[in-house]
């Protein structure tokens, strides 16, 4: 979870909060991604009926199912908010440097991608394969499969591409 702003106070009857965002409230907040607050020890999801943002770092926000003052000072008034961080942005990106050391899969061989060459032109993973060492170009037709907890990289090659 990460924090994204506080609760600061009501705004008009009908449950209505005044919300200070933090610098890491994402841009493209969707109404249909709850937000959390965190009530004795569990994070409780909120789900915004109308989010109104006021110039960079505020918002008035009406949650479903608080529609009273009461209900807003007992739920979410002086509480942090936080969202979920989400996987997808975490492991989207990565360098192609980061495959070294992950072991490769050719065929039914198994080695390592010792190294990796940039290069606008024609980029080169060093993969060791039964103690010799072989350039293949870094693209992705040639590869079928990274998998990052494993560390391995599976590679699909055309044929005489390795001489093995």
């Amino acid at each position: 979870m990460i924090a994204v702003g506080r609760v600061g106070r009501l705004f008009g009857t009908d449950g209505g909060v005044m919300i200070t965002l933090y610098a890491s409230f994402p841009d493209d907040f969707q109404i249909e991604e709850p937000l959390f607050v965190n009530i004795d020890g569990l994070a409780v999801p909120l789900f915004c009926n109308s989010f109104e943002r006021r110039g960079q770092a505020g918002a008035i926000v009406h949650f479903d199912d608080i529609d009273t003052q009461l209900r807003a000072e007992q739920i979410v008034v002086g509480r942090e908010i936080f969202i979920e961080e989400s996987a997808e942005e975490d492991n989207d990106e990565f360098y192609m440097e980061d495959l070294i050391g992950f072991t490769a899969i050719v065929g039914k061989q198994r080695g390592k991608v010792t190294d990796y060459y940039d290069s606008e032109a024609n980029p080169l993973f060093e993969i060791e394969l039964d103690g010799n060492t072989h350039l293949v170009p870094a693209v992705e037709e040639f590869i079928a499969h990274i998998d990052f907890d494993g560390a391995t990289i599976k590679f699909v090659l055309p044929e005489g591409l390795l001489d093995l």
